[in-house]
């Protein structure tokens, strides 16, 4: 059995790789992520990652599909208390923003969305600069004090105004953020390497970086030449044309035949060995996908094979 990882502060314990939710009512129909869902909580998973705009970049879409199907999935099973259901808020067309009022109305709507009493971590899905970090804080604190959300969390957000938050939290004695979702891979690593990694460091955050594969592009199925059906076939290719990614695909190779692993598997394994670093979160349209993913729960990378990843990742 995977032994399950703290997220910082809290009491929350997780999977050591988040199940993303993003593609649940878009590449994948309910009945499709039902089926990733029932997989990945058999392989023992219990951290699932969502927000309230998915996916509302998709014709007939409003947002929020993505919670209605994890909502029912959780219902359907009777788990309810078995899984870590984490979301955001800002960005759904209806909730726009980070004012006081806006996260409380959002914070109702994904409750009804996922059909339960509480949401176990609460991110800002985006910074809003110009909303003071006073006005979030106090917000998201009312809604931890009401029992509507357990931990709260930030993701796309600047190292100085993390620091304000956590400043402000601290000195008000108000819920304090306990886990942070940067940008980060393998061919994305000054997205979050530097003062942002420094200071999650110092506060004692969890990362739990999105995007982990590069939309696909650490998968190891781009490749130059190589015709991919997907939906994020076009997000990929400037890392297939970049000596950077060439570089990082040979090292995943090598890296990856030595432990007879998948591409992503290794990829994702980098990732958990970097600090700061609890469970990655990656997405599977399809059951399928889901082993190369899992596989990071059992896969521990040589402090050599982080080194040479690293390396060919500069």
């Amino acid at each position: 059995m995977t032994s399950l990882r703290k997220l910082g502060s809290s009491d929350l314990e997780v999977f050591p790789l988040s199940l993303g939710g993003n593609v649940f009512g878009w590449t994948a129909d309910e009945q499709t992520s039902f089926a990733v869902l029932d997989a990945y909580a058999a392989a023992g998973g219990n951290f699932i990652d969502t927000a309230d705009s998915y996916s509302a970049w998709i014709e007939g879409n409003q947002g929020g599909e993505s919670e209605t199907i994890i909502g029912k999935w959780a219902k359907a099973r009777g788990n309810r208390s078995d899984v870590v259901i984490a979301t955001k808020v800002s960005q759904h067309p209806r909730y726009q923003g980070l004012s006081a009022a806006n996260i409380k109305a959002a914070a109702d709507a994904s409750l009804r969305r996922l059909d339960t009493d509480y949401i176990d971590l609460y991110y800002t899905h985006f910074d809003q600069p110009d909303v003071p970090v006073e006005e979030i804080i106090g917000a998201l604190d009312e809604l931890v004090k009401a029992g509507k959300v357990r931990h709260i969390a930030a993701s796309n957000i600047g190292a100085e105004r993390l620091r304000e938050s956590l400043d402000f939290s601290e000195r008000e004695g108000l819920a304090r953020y306990v886990a942070l979702q940067p940008h980060y891979n393998l061919v994305s690593r000054d997205t979050y390497e530097g003062p942002l990694q420094d200071l999650a460091a110092r506060t004692g955050l969890s990362a739990v970086p999105y995007f982990a594969l590069a939309s696909g592009f650490l998968t190891g199925k781009y490749r130059p030449g190589a015709t991919v059906d997907s939906a994020r076939a076009g997000r990929v290719k400037d890392y297939v044309d970049s000596e950077r990614g060439q570089k990082v695909l040979t090292a995943l190779d090598e890296v990856a035949q030595a432990h007879d692993a998948p591409v992503a598997t290794v990829a994702l394994a980098w990732l958990a060995a970097q600090p700061t670093v609890t469970a990655p979160i990656a997405s599977a349209r399809t059951v399928e996908q889901l082993p190369a993913l899992l596989g990071v729960a059992d896969l521990k990378l040589t402090d050599s094979e982080v080194a040479k990843l690293t390396d060919a990742s500069a």
